[in-house]
This record gives C-alpha cells, sequence and structure tokens, in this order.
C-alpha cells in the first residue's frame, strides 16, 4: 500500500476552510486510517472551519466486481451533530467509526481494498412539524421520542442518503428509526408516531474508493 504522512499536510490548505465535503476530505480518512495500521497518529493541522459530521466506511461484497458497479455493505458510520474542527474531526471519525462501531469488528488492514469512505458535513437543521415533515432525498432526519413501555426518552437518525438507499417510504424509515432507537417489539401505533419530535437536516456528501484513493496519491 502506498502511505506518506504528509499527504494530508499537503490538502490542509485547499480543505480546511472548505464549506462542503471533497473527496480531499475522505483521502484524509483514508490517511488516518492507514496511519493506525502503520502504528502512528496522524494529526492534521486544526482548522477554524467547524461543522457536524459523520464518516462512513464501505466495503464491496465481491473483490472481482468493479467499483462501479459494485455492491456496498457498512462497515461503520459514527459521527457528531457537535460542530467540531474539520480536519482532526475527520481524523477522530474516521477511526472511530471504522475502529470502534459497536455493530461490526473493526475493519482490518486487509480490507483496505476494498473500502469506500464517505464524508458527511451537516448543515440546515430545522425543526419538523410532525414525523412526515421532511423530504426523501434531501433530508437526512433525527427522530426522538418517549419508549410507551418505560417511559425511556429514545432517539436515533438517519443521514439524507440512507432512506433512497433503501428505497423506504417516509413510514418504512421512520419505522425502521424507532427501532434503531431501541423500542425493538412494541407496536408502532399512530399515538406513538405522533409523539415523535423530528429534526431535519442536509449534508453535503463525498465518496472516496481505495482504488481512487490510490490514484490521487500517485498523481
Amino acid at each position: 500500500r502506498i502511505f506518506t504522512e504528509m499527504s494530508s499536510a499537503k490538502k490542509s490548505s485547499s480543505i480546511s476552510s472548505s464549506s462542503g465535503a471533497t473527496v480531499s476530505h475522505c483521502a484524509l480518512c483514508f490517511d488516518a486510517l492507514l496511519a493506525h495500521f502503520d502504528g502512528h497518529e496522524l494529526s492534521p493541522p486544526d482548522s477554524a472551519a467547524k461543522f457536524p459530521m459523520f464518516v462512513t466506511w464501505k466495503k464491496k461484497r465481491n473483490a472481482k466486481v468493479s467499483d462501479d458497479k459494485a455492491d456496498w455493505m457498512l462497515r461503520g458510520c459514527i459521527g457528531t451533530f457537535t460542530p467540531i474542527p474539520l480536519l482532526s474531526g475527520l481524523v477522530d471519525y474516521a477511526l472511530t467509526s471504522a475502529l470502534r462501531d459497536s455493530r461490526f469488528d473493526p475493519i482490518g488492514e486487509s480490507e483496505l481494498p476494498l473500502l469506500k469512505c464517505t464524508v458527511s458535513l451537516l448543515t440546515n437543521f430545522e425543526e419538523g412539524d410532525d414525523w412526515q415533515d421532511w423530504t426523501i432525498g434531501v433530508h437526512g432526519i433525527t427522530i426522538v421520542f418517549i419508549d410507551p413501555s418505560n417511559n425511556k426518552r429514545r432517539s436515533a437518525t438517519y443521514l439524507p442518503q440512507v432512506a433512497v438507499e433503501q428505497n423506504w417510504s417516509k413510514r418504512e424509515c421512520v419505522d425502521s428509526l424507532i427501532r434503531k432507537a431501541g423500542y425493538r417489539r412494541g407496536k408502532i401505533s399512530n399515538d406513538l408516531l405522533k409523539s415523535i419530535s423530528l429534526t431535519r437536516y442536509q449534508s453535503s456528501i463525498a465518496n472516496l474508493t481505495y482504488t481512487e484513493y490510490l490514484n490521487s496519491i500517485e498523481s
């Protein structure tokens, strides 16, 4: 594999003030992951720009299929709704989502050639009028509700691309979010749906496969 400590530093001046996600942000995430496998930490200069962000890793199911035709499966996705410094935040969440997403085993070095990284920088947060007050393909959503079985506050989020990728209706997406939040077995009643507090948001998204990452370094 190809990795140089300076690859991120060279990019940092062009990406630290970015107003949206770019493939250079994804490349920085690959830099961080490769540095981890090489046994050291990547420490990019801090950035004045701050964003809520998520870093998502996906893996090709079939190594023999080209990237543009591949079927991708989720390997990790973690982020924050708190605005944090752009570059150090990307490095932190690149590693957190790759290595510490409790739903998956940590990504191994042997998986690198099969990976794709997605960076989502979140913007335009708005309170929805009800659980249906959002647009598929435009908005990500966060829902908050009280579990009727134990009065526990529950919440969960999906990024804007999720409903599109899963071909869900609004109801299917919200039902899935309710289960994701931890309400596993109870009935999803109309009363429960009406009790939901929904926040919608948008995101700027960039994607980069490992192959594209290597090509960008070699060029």
